[in-house]
C-alpha cells in the first residue's frame, strides 16, 4: 500500500530527440495518474524476496518500493495521500519547505538577528559528569542540595546546566560548553551555571531561533533529587 495524490499538471510522455528536448508521444488522462509518495508500507517477507530477485538479476532501476512490488507480482494499491508530505529530491527542495512549514512566516526578526535557513527544526544533545570531591552540596538544574560530598569542577560544577548549554550549542552548531567558558579561563572559577545557559540561549535567539522544549535526564544513585524535581523544572 503506497501513499498517493492526485496528479494537477498535466503529463506528458516524451521521447528525447536532443539534451534537454523531447518529442511527445502520449498525454495520459490525468485522472489516472497519481503522485506516489513515502511512507509505504509492505508485508516484509515477500518485499525482501522481491528485492533479493531484483539484485540477483542486476536490476536497480526501480524509483520506489512499489515499483519493485509490481515487478515482482505483488498486488499493489494507492490510499490517499498529503499534498504538505514534501518529497526531497533537490536542494530547491529544501527552500521552499522551509518557506512552506516555517513556524510564524510573519513574525518580524530582532533587529540584527539572523535569521536560521533550511531547517525548520533543530536538535541538539548535551551531556555532562564531574567526579565527586569533598563538600557539603551539589548544584543541580540551578538547585542548590545538601549532600555529603561536592562536586569537582572549575565553575559550580553544575551537571544538568552544563548539559542543556551544550545542547543549545550543538543546536546551533556554535562548539560546546568549553568554547565559550574554557576552565583556563579564571573569570569562570565557582561561576553560576546558569549564565552559562543564559548565554546559550541569547546565541539561539540572536539567529532568530526560538527555543520550545528542554528537556533532562538525570543519572544518579547519590545526592536523591526527587523532592527538588519541581524546583529544578521552575
Amino acid at each position: 500500500a503506497v501513499p498517493g495524490v492526485p496528479v494537477t499538471d498535466t503529463v506528458k510522455r516524451v521521447a528525447e530527440i536532443a539534451p534537454g528536448i523531447g518529442r511527445v508521444h502520449e498525454t495520459p488522462p490525468r485522472e489516472h495518474l497519481r503522485a506516489v509518495q513515502t511512507p509505504q508500507a509492505f508485508a516484509f517477507a515477500p518485499l525482501l524476496a522481491a528485492h533479493r530477485d531484483a539484485a540477483n538479476q542486476g536490476l536497480d532501476g526501480f524509483t520506489d518500493d512499489g515499483a519493485l512490488a509490481e515487478w515482482a507480482g505483488l498486488p499493489v494499491v494507492v490510499f490517499v495521500g498529503d499534498i504538505a508530505n514534501r518529497k526531497i529530491t533537490q536542494p530547491a527542495d529544501l527552500i521552499e519547505a522551509d518557506r512552506a512549514f516555517a513556524s510564524d512566516p510573519t513574525e518580524t526578526p530582532a533587529p540584527g538577528a539572523r535569521a536560521m535557513t533550511a531547517y525548520v527544526t533543530r536538535l541538539g544533545t548535551g551531556f555532562d559528569v564531574h567526579a565527586f570531591t569533598t563538600g557539603d552540596h551539589v548544584w543541580l538544574g540551578g538547585i542548590k542540595i545538601p549532600a555529603d560530598r561536592g562536586v569537582l569542577a572549575h565553575s559550580d560544577g553544575d551537571v544538568a546546566l552544563h548539559a542543556l548549554t551544550d545542547a543549545l550549542l550543538g543546536a546551533i552548531a556554535d562548539g560546546d560548553i568549553g568554547t565559550h567558558f574554557p576552565p583556563s579561563d579564571e573569570r569562570w572559577r565557582g561561576a553560576s551555571s546558569d549564565q552559562f545557559l543564559a548565554h546559550a540561549c541569547g546565541l539561539v535567539r540572536a539567529r532568530g531561533g526560538r527555543i520550545d522544549h528542554l528537556d533532562i535526564t538525570v543519572l544518579a544513585e547519590a545526592p536523591r533529587i526527587g523532592q527538588h524535581r519541581e524546583a529544578i523544572r521552575a
